[in-house]
């Protein structure tokens, strides 16, 4: 049993390892042939190290992290209260309709002019195009779960007499609780990806910033370091949210 427990541990991280090799070894030939654009994950591991001890990988990731989460709290709370309406009143959706189309394509990044004139470089800027691209994943996939929601529930919720607010708060919410997380750590991926370019694009602060600087100062090993941190930041933020989703669904009782 225990053999097997950790075979089924190990096995998810075969092919990262196999792909890391393999990427060390191809990075060492090109060197040997004479190309410096590309490092060892080996390099990457002491510019790592060497960023982590003077303390610019944790000033930067913090920034990054904060700013990715207040703008993904706006869009949340926003995309969560109008999925919501949306998904309650048919009426409401029909009017919404062609609002929500139109807009929802317009692609985050091209927001960066337009809330740098308004904004101007820093925070702000950078948490309104997160609000933005995490908006609208959890506008629609919160009014689906809504919309999806046994009619049955909601025909108790009138006969009951309960409020609107009652309604949201003790059937609605309950009942769309696994989707809910789903949206939520979709707009988590959304809001890290989005947060990164802004800072690559516009923004001179965070891991993208970073990793900017590290390619323009053609230290190939820094900028894979910092590429293979936003993935570990990543990973860890996906678990996170996971690990929210059971222990908030245990406490209402909502299968995970």
């Amino acid at each position: 049993m225990t053999e097997n427990r950790l075979f089924r541990w190990l096995r998810p991280w075969v092919f990262p390892v196999v792909l890391v090799g393999a990427f060390e070894w191809y990075a060492r030939r090109a060197a040997a042939l004479g190309s410096d654009a590309l490092a060892p994950p080996s390099a990457a591991a002491k510019a790592f190290v060497g960023a982590a001890m003077d303390g610019s990988l944790w000033q930067a990731t913090g920034f990054t992290l904060g700013t990715a989460a207040l703008g993904l709290l706006l869009g949340a709370v926003l995309g969560i209260a109008l999925g919501l309406v949306l998904g309650l009143s048919r009426r409401a959706a029909q009017l919404g309709s062609v609002s929500i189309e139109v807009l929802r394509p317009v692609p985050s990044v091209a927001l960066i002019p337009l809330a740098m004139l308004t904004f101007g470089f820093g925070v702000r800027m950078e948490l309104a195009i997160v609000a933005f691209a995490t908006f609208w994943p959890l506008l629609v996939l919160v009014q689906s779960a809504v919309q999806q929601i046994e009619p049955r529930l909601l025909e108790v919720s009138r006969v009951l007499g309960l409020s609107a607010r009652e309604r949201a708060f003790k059937i609605v919410l309950p009942a769309i609780v696994p989707r809910l997380f789903v949206a939520l750590r979709l707009g988590v991926a959304v809001a890290l990806v989005v947060a990164v370019t802004v800072e690559i694009a516009a923004n001179p602060n965070g891991m993208g910033y970073a990793m900017m600087i590290a390619q323009q100062s053609f230290d190939p090993a820094l900028m894979l370091a910092w590429l293979g941190w936003i993935g570990v930041v990543g990973f860890a933020v996906n678990a996170g949210m996971l690990l929210l989703q059971r222990v908030v669904a245990r406490g209402m009782g909502v299968p995970s």
